[in-house]
């Protein structure tokens, strides 16, 4: 059976297969997921972060230190964009349609999904088609997960800082492992192959924790809130990064939304009460915008990446070396 090489021609297929598997265990066989054991610790929702923890820190053993500034570059550039975006796209919808927005469509729901983006995915496309310093803007790109900035956008002042702890527990195996790249090279090598093995077995994982169902609760709004992100949010971040002279295909990548964000209406709500008869809609919505972001975000970019390269565009992406064998 041929099943990397059919893999391989499905877009991002490799982040792409094992997301969906997960998503469908996770809303036909939940309780498959649930056994206990290294099925459960590797498979449930929770499996991703450790294994994305290793991708991370092999990633950053391919970061030399003197591409580390181009990395924190790409990251200020990328979540200024996202952000901007969304919040004049939201405040716009609420200042001429008012909080119940159009098309179903609020303000909360808007800003709540297009300012914050799935990392783990953005992780899996730029270590695929970006180089070390798109993966390391990560560092960075952590500081949009959470309420926090949606709050600020909405005018929800319930919480007075962003804790520190989620910058550094992102940076942190990134560093790690960049120190330990650049000590050794023969370590560099070595981590090198963690690099593309790691991927499915964080997608499974990450796509364990969506249901398949969000899409159908939350009807055509839905899907048209993840389109919007996918393509408005993505395609700003790749402009953004033309604009300054970086290798742009990258920022396609931004084009999601984070799981963590379907919690956002309701630590709004907690801030504003007013918010509160918003919550349920808006929570649907944004939960089919990850399951749109995160099947839709890949084949943006692969089908960018290709049209590039047929274009033979300064743009598109240097092909990597092979990895050494195991």
């Amino acid at each position: 059976m041929q099943i990397k090489k059919t893999i391989d021609k499905i877009p991002g297929g490799l982040m792409v297969i094992p997301l969906l598997l997960g998503a469908i265990f996770n809303t036909f066989f939940p309780e498959v997921l649930a056994i206990g054991g290294f099925t459960t610790a590797m498979f449930s929702k929770t499996g991703a972060l450790p294994i994305l923890g290793v991708f991370l820190f092999c990633m950053g053993s391919q970061l030399s230190f003197n591409a580390a500034p181009k990395a924190l570059k790409k990251g200020f550039i990328l979540t200024a964009v996202k952000y901007a975006v969304g919040v004049i796209i939201g405040i716009g919808v609420g200042k001429a349609f008012g909080a119940a927005g159009v098309l179903g469509l609020t303000p909360l729901a808007i800003i709540a999904a297009m300012t914050n983006s799935n990392g783990g995915l953005y992780v899996a496309l730029s270590g695929e088609f970006g180089d070390e310093t798109d993966v390391g803007a990560v560092s960075v790109l952590s500081i949009n997960d959470g309420p926090f900035f949606t709050m600020v956008a909405l005018g929800a002042s319930g919480f007075a800082s962003i804790p520190w702890q989620a910058f550094v527990a992102v940076a942190l195996p990134i560093t790690l492992g960049m120190i330990l790249g650049n000590l050794d090279p023969d370590m560099r090598k070595f981590l090198a192959q963690g690099e593309k093995l790691m991927i499915p077995f964080f997608a499974f994982p990450l796509g364990a924790g969506m249901n398949l169902y969000d899409i159908v609760n939350a009807g055509g709004s839905g899907i048209i809130l993840g389109v919007m992100t996918a393509v408005i949010t993505g395609f700003a971040g790749f402009f953004a990064l033309a604009l300054f002279r970086e290798k742009p295909l990258c920022g396609l990548a931004e084009g999601s939304t984070a799981g963590n964000a379907v919690g956002t209406p309701l630590a709004i709500a907690a801030a504003d009460p007013a918010m509160q008869a918003l919550v349920p809609v808006a929570t649907a919505q944004i939960a089919a915008s990850c399951l749109v972001t995160a099947f839709l975000c890949p084949v943006i970019v692969v089908m960018m990446d290709k049209y590039l390269t047929k274009k033979g565009s300064s743009w598109a992406r240097v092909p990597k070396p092979s990895s050494p064998a195991c």
